[in-house]
C-alpha cells in the first residue's frame, strides 16, 4: 500500500524535474534586490497587486506601495489614516478594492474610493490577521489569530465560524479556493476541506500543516513547520500510510507555467531536487535570509519578500545555452535541423539540438567554420582545416608549413568548389587541397587582415578588410569600395549577403551595397560583428551594445528610399535587447566570427566572450499589457499638494512640478512616457527614465497636464492621466492693474508735459522780462536824447514859422517841413512804444501807461480795479495792440484834452476801455490828407474777434470816442486757462481730488 501510495507523488516530482529547463535559474531570469539601502522595507510578510498596477508590500514596519522604481511608504488610504503601523495580512480583490489585516487586529479596506473599518465590534475575532482571502462569490475570509470569519458580499460585519462549522477553535492560517471551487483553509492543527454540505472536514495528511499551493495539476500541497512539504488529499489514503514529506521547503508555490517554487530557509528554489544552480541564495544576491513570502504579478514577474528586503525575477527573453563546462570564447556554427555547434576555446566543438541540449562532441579546437551548400561543414584552427561530409566521412587538410600556427579567420567556397579564406596576419588565400595562393592570383586587393569573407549565389566573393574596406572578386578581378562609395563603418567585422544586397558591419555602424554603392544604417550601432535577415524580412545585428531588431517594414522603408535616391529624414526605428532580457556580454569584436548564426529552423544564436545565447525571433515574449498611468505628486513654490483631478494653485504662483508613474513592473528602465501641458508646450514630449515634469514662468490660466506611458514592447496606454491645474492671477495681474497702469502712465505723461509747459513757460517770461527791461533802456535813452532834441527844434521852427507873413511861399515851406518833421516824431515814438512793451502779470499795464505817456503826456490818465494776473503771450499781444491803436487814434484824431484807460481784471472777464472828451467818432475819422482813415478800426474788430472777445466802439451822450474790449477770464488768463484744462481732466476721473 506505502508502495501505490509513492508511485504517484514520484511519478509527478519526476514529470516536474524533466518540465525543469536544463539551464540555471539567473540564466533564464534577471534578477533584482532591493534592501533597505534602496528604501525597501524589511521582514516583508505579503505581496498584493491592484488593479491599477501598483505593488502593495506588508511588513511590520507598516504598509508600502512599488512602482518598480520607488518605494512609497503608505500611512492613510483615502485620506484616512491606517488603524496601525504595523501590517499583516494583505489582499487585492477583483474589484479594485484593497483590504489590509493588521498584526495587533483590525481590517482596513479600501473599495470604489471609501475606506471601511473592522475591528471585534464588527464580528471580527480578536488577535491579529494572519491572511485574507477572496471567495467564488465576492466574500471576504479573514484568518486571525482568534479563528476564521467571513464578510458575505454586501453584508457590514463579519461572521466568525464556530466548531460546530467542523473547523477547530485556534489560529486560521490560509484559506484556498483551488480551481475546481473547493475550500480549503489551514488552522492550527491541520488542513480542512469543505464539503458540499457546508461542513469542513479534516484532509491527509492529520499534521500542522501552514502553506497551502495548489498544483497545475490540481494537486493540493502544504508545509509543516519543519520544512517539510506534503501532498495533501482530502481523505485517508487506503492502509492509513504514514505521511512522508515530498520535498523540502518552508513554503511551496506554482507560477502560471506550472512550474514549483520552494521557499526555504536560506534560498528560493525553482523544482524539487536541491540542484544549486537552481537556486537563489545570498551567495547569488538574494536580498536577504528567511524567504518566507512568494507572489507572482500579472506581467508574469516572480517577488520574493525576505527578512531584508524583496527580490524580483523576471523571465529572460533570450535564453543561454546550458553547457558542460564554462565556455571560453565560444565560436558558432549552424548545422541542419536547427543544431547549433560551439566551439570552445577550452574544450573543442560540441553539439546542441535547437532547444539546447548536449548531443555530442565534434572534434578539436575550431576558430572558423563555414557550411557548405552542399551541407559539408568546414572547420579551421591555426593547424589545419577539416571537412565533416553529411555522410560523416572527414577530410584533413594542414596547414603549409610557413603558415602554421595561424589562426583561419573566416571561410567560404566560391561557384568551382575552392576555397577562400583568411588567415591571421597574412591576410586573404585561395586553397585547392593543400596548395594555398595568396588573394588567390587576383591583382589589386589590400594588404592586411580580412575578418570576414562570404560568397553569393552568384558565386562572387566578397572579403571584409580594415578601414573602411570591402573587396568583391569576380571571374580573377577585383573590385575594391571605400569611404568614397558611401562605407563608413571602420574596421569591417562581418558581411551578409542578402540575394543581391550585401550588408557590411563594422566598427561603426552598418551599410548595404545596392549595386552600386553602399549606404549608411542610421542608427546608434557600434561594434556589428554579426548580421541575419530572417524569412520574415528583420534584420537582426549582434554589436557590443547588445543585439538590434529592425522590423521588416522599416527595412523595406529604408531599402526603397535607397533606390529612389532620397530620404525621408526618419531616424531608424529599432528594438534593442541586453543584458536586461539576459545577454550577458557583448559581440566578439575579433575572433572567432560572426557573433550571430541564424539556425535552418529560423533560431537566432548570438556569442559573446563567455555565453551563447538564442531567441526565436517568430515567438519573442512579449509584455501586451499597457501600463496604469498615474500622477502620483504635484508641487508648486516647494509646497506639495494632492494630484487630484483638478487643482487650484494659490494665486501668483509661477512653477510647477509633477512627478507621473507608469505601473510596469517588468522593465520600468524602459517604461518611456510622453507628457503635454497643453497652454505651454506645443507638442509632446517624449521621454525615458524620466518621471518628472518641471515648468517654470506660467503665466494666470488654466492648464491641462496629460501624459502617456509605453512598456517596454511599445504597448501604450492611450488614455493615461490628465491633471486639471488652474492659477488664478494676483491683483497685478488682471486687466484691470493693466488697464490702471495704462491709465497712470498717462496721467503721469500728461502731469509731466504740463510741468515741462509751465517750466518753458515761465522760462519764457524771464526771457521776455529781461527782452523788456532792454527794451524799455533803449525807449528811455530814444525818448530822453534824439526825440526831446527832435521836439525842441520842431518848437524852435514852429516860433519861427508863426513870424512869417501868412500865405507866402516860405511860410507853406516851413509849414511841410514841420509836418514832416511830425510825422517822423510820430514814427519815433511808436517805434519808443514797441521797445517797451513786455508780458507778465503787470506787464499790459505797464506797457499801455508808458505808451500813453509819451504819446499824450499829462493829458493822458490810467485807471485799474482787480488783481492783475499774467495773460498768454499771444493774447497780451493782441490785446497791446489794439488798446495802442485806440490811444493813437484818440492822441492824433480826437483833439481831446482827456483820454482815459481803464484796465478791469474780473474774475469771470478782462475788460479794457479807452475813452476821451475829444470831437467824436464822425468828425475823428473824417478822411483828410494825411490820416489813415477808418482802417484802423477795423483791424481793431478783426483782433477782438481773433480772441474770441467782443469789441464796441462809439460816441457815448456826453460827448467823446469810447472804445470797449470785454474778454472772458478763461481765455484771457493763464491760471484759468490751466484750471480748465485740469476741470476736464477731473471730469475724465471722477475719483481724483480737487483742491
Amino acid at each position: 500500500m506505502k508502495r501505490s501510495l509513492l508511485l504517484p507523488a514520484l511519478a509527478l516530482l519526476a514529470s516536474l524535474a524533466a518540465a525543469a529547463p536544463p539551464a540555471r535559474l539567473l540564466s533564464d531570469y534577471t534578477h533584482t534586490a532591493w534592501t533597505r539601502l534602496q528604501g525597501a522595507p524589511s521582514d516583508v510578510v505579503k505581496f498584493a497587486q491592484t488593479s491599477d498596477g501598483w505593488l502593495w508590500i506588508s511588513s511590520p514596519g507598516g504598509l508600502t506601495r512599488f512602482d518598480g522604481v520607488r518605494f512609497e511608504r503608505v500611512e492613510a488610504l483615502g485620506g484616512h489614516r491606517l488603524q496601525s503601523a504595523s501590517t499583516m495580512g494583505l489582499l487585492a480583490t477583483r474589484d479594485g478594492g484593497l483590504w489590509i489585516g493588521h498584526r495587533f487586529g483590525g481590517i482596513t479596506a479600501l473599495v470604489g474610493g471609501q475606506v471601511r473599518e473592522f475591528g471585534t465590534e464588527h464580528g471580527l475575532p480578536p488577535s491579529g490577521v494572519w491572511s485574507l482571502a477572496e471567495g467564488p462569490d465576492g466574500s471576504i475570509w479573514a484568518c486571525v489569530g482568534g479563528g476564521l470569519a467571513v464578510l458575505a458580499p454586501g453584508a457590514a460585519r463579519f461572521a466568525a465560524l464556530t466548531p460546530d462549522s467542523g473547523l477547530p477553535a485556534g489560529v486560521a492560517r490560509q484559506v484556498l479556493f483551488s480551481r475546481s471551487g473547493r475550500q480549503w483553509v489551514s488552522v492550527q492543527g491541520g488542513v480542512y476541506w469543505r464539503d458540499g454540505g457546508g461542513r469542513f472536514r479534516r484532509a491527509w495528511p492529520q499534521l500542522d500543516l501552514m502553506s497551502l499551493a495548489e498544483g497545475p495539476d490540481g494537486t493540493i500541497w502544504a508545509t509543516d513547520g519543519q520544512r517539510h512539504g506534503y501532498r495533501v488529499l482530502p481523505e485517508t489514503p487506503p492502509g492509513k500510510p504514514a505521511p512522508r514529506p515530498a520535498v523540502s521547503a518552508n513554503g511551496i508555490h506554482f507560477d502560471r507555467h506550472g512550474t514549483m517554487w520552494l521557499l526555504k530557509g536560506d534560498a528560493l528554489e525553482r523544482g524539487p531536487g536541491g540542484d544549486s544552480s537552481q537556486q537563489l541564495r545570498r551567495e547569488n544576491g538574494i536580498s536577504g535570509p528567511l524567504p518566507q513570502t512568494w507572489f507572482e504579478d500579472r506581467e508574469g514577474n516572480i517577488w520574493v519578500g525576505t527578512a531584508s528586503g524583496l527580490d524580483r525575477l523576471r523571465r529572460n527573453r533570450l535564453r543561454l545555452l546550458a553547457t558542460p563546462q564554462p565556455l571560453d570564447h565560444p565560436g558558432l556554427l549552424a548545422d541542419a535541423d536547427g543544431q547549433l555547434l560551439v566551439a570552445n576555446q577550452a574544450g573543442g566543438v560540441h553539439r546542441f539540438s535547437s532547444d539546447g541540449v548536449p548531443l555530442q562532441r565534434e572534434g578539436k579546437l575550431m576558430t572558423a567554420g563555414y557550411r557548405a551548400p552542399d551541407g559539408a561543414l568546414w572547420f579551421g584552427n591555426d593547424r589545419e582545416r577539416w571537412r565533416k561530409a553529411p555522410s560523416g566521412l572527414v577530410s584533413w587538410y594542414p596547414h603549409p608549413p610557413e603558415y602554421a600556427q595561424h589562426d583561419v579567420q573566416a571561410m567560404t567556397l566560391d561557384r568551382s568548389g575552392r576555397m577562400w579564406l583568411s588567415l591571421a596576419r597574412h591576410g586573404l588565400f585561395s586553397a585547392e587541397g593543400r596548395q594555398w595562393t595568396k588573394d588567390g592570383g587576383v591583382a589589386g586587393l589590400p594588404d592586411g587582415l580580412a575578418p570576414t569573407v562570404a560568397s553569393d549565389a552568384r558565386g562572387r566573393i566578397w572579403v571584409g578588410y580594415l578601414r573602411s574596406r570591402v573587396a568583391v572578386i569576380d571571374n580573377g578581378k577585383a573590385r575594391v569600395f571605400g569611404e568614397a562609395d558611401g562605407l563608413q563603418v571602420g574596421n569591417v567585422l562581418s558581411l551578409l549577403v542578402d540575394g543581391e544586397r550585401v550588408w557590411a558591419g563594422g566598427e561603426y555602424g552598418v551599410a548595404w551595397f545596392d549595386g552600386r554603392g553602399f549606404h549608411m544604417l542610421e542608427a546608434p550601432l557600434r561594434g556589428i560583428s554579426g548580421m541575419a535577415r530572417t524569412a520574415q524580412g528583420e534584420l537582426w545585428l549582434h554589436g557590443s551594445e547588445g543585439i538590434t531588431r529592425i522590423a521588416a517594414p522599416e527595412v523595406a522603408r529604408l531599402l526603397a528610399e535607397a533606390e529612389q535616391g532620397a530620404g525621408s529624414g526618419q531616424p531608424v526605428r529599432y528594438e534593442r535587447f541586453d543584458a536586461q532580457d539576459g545577454l550577458p556580454g557583448g559581440a566578439e569584436q575579433f575572433r572567432p566570427l560572426p557573433s550571430l548564426v541564424q539556425g535552418s529552423d529560423g533560431k537566432l544564436w548570438f556569442s559573446t566572450a563567455s555565453d551563447v545565447a538564442s531567441i526565436d525571433p517568430a515567438r519573442i515574449a512579449r509584455n501586451p499589457l499597457a501600463p496604469p498611468v498615474q500622477i502620483s505628486a504635484l508641487r508648486s513654490g516647494g509646497v506639495a499638494y494632492m494630484p487630484l483631478p483638478a487643482v487650484r494653485l494659490p494665486k501668483g504662483s509661477r512653477d510647477i512640478e509633477i512627478a507621473f508613474t507608469a505601473l510596469s513592473l517588468a522593465m520600468p528602465e524602459r517604461v518611456r512616457f510622453s507628457y503635454m501641458l497643453e497652454g505651454v508646450d506645443s507638442g509632446w514630449r517624449d521621454v525615458q527614465g524620466r518621471r518628472e515634469a518641471f515648468y517654470t514662468n506660467l503665466a494666470p490660466g488654466q492648464y491641462r497636464f496629460r501624459v502617456l506611458a509605453a512598456n517596454e514592447d511599445g504597448v501604450w496606454n492611450a488614455e493615461g492621466a490628465t491633471l486639471q491645474l488652474e492659477i488664478p492671477p494676483t491683483f497685478t495681474q488682471t486687466p484691470w492693474f493693466i488697464a490702471l497702469l495704462v491709465l497712470g502712465g498717462a496721467l503721469l505723461l500728461a502731469a509731466a508735459y504740463a510741468l515741462r509747459v509751465r517750466q518753458l513757460t515761465a522760462r519764457l517770461q524771464d526771457l521776455q522780462q529781461e527782452r523788456l527791461a532792454e527794451r524799455a533802456r533803449i525807449a528811455r535813452g530814444l525818448h530822453d536824447t534824439l526825440l526831446q532834441s527832435v521836439q525842441s527844434l520842431i518848437m524852435f521852427f514852429d516860433r519861427q514859422a508863426a513870424r512869417l507873413a501868412p500865405g507866402s511861399e516860405e511860410k507853406a515851406k516851413v509849414e511841410q517841413t514841420l509836418e514832416l518833421a511830425d510825422q517822423l516824431m510820430a514814427e519815433g515814438r511808436n517805434y519808443i512804444m514797441d521797445l517797451r512793451s513786455g508780458g507778465g502779470a503787470d506787464q499790459l499795464a505797464q506797457a499801455l501807461r508808458q505808451y500813453g505817456a509819451v504819446l499824450l503826456h499829462e493829458r493822458f490818465h490810467v485807471a485799474s480795479t482787480g488783481q492783475p494776473r499774467a495773460m498768454p503771450p499771444q493774447v497780451q499781444e493782441e490785446v497791446l495792440s489794439i488798446a495802442r491803436e485806440a490811444l493813437f487814434n484818440a492822441a492824433r484824431h480826437a483833439h481831446a484834452t482827456r483820454v482815459e484807460l481803464r484796465l478791469d481784471y474780473g474774475a469771470s472777464f478782462f475788460l479794457l476801455e479807452v475813452r476821451d472828451d475829444g470831437c467824436g467818432l464822425q468828425r475823428a475819422h473824417a478822411p483828410g490828407p494825411g490820416r489813415l482813415g477808418h482802417y484802423g478800426l477795423v483791424g481793431m474788430r478783426e483782433r477782438a474777434a481773433a480772441l474770441g472777445a467782443t469789441c464796441s466802439i462809439g460816441s457815448p451822450a456826453e460827448g467823446g470816442t469810447a472804445v470797449r474790449l470785454q474778454l472772458a477770464a478763461q481765455l484771457a488768463f493763464v491760471e484759468r486757462r490751466q484750471a480748465s484744462w485740469l476741470a476736464r481732466v477731473r471730469r475724465w476721473l471722477p475719483f481724483a481730488t480737487s483742491k
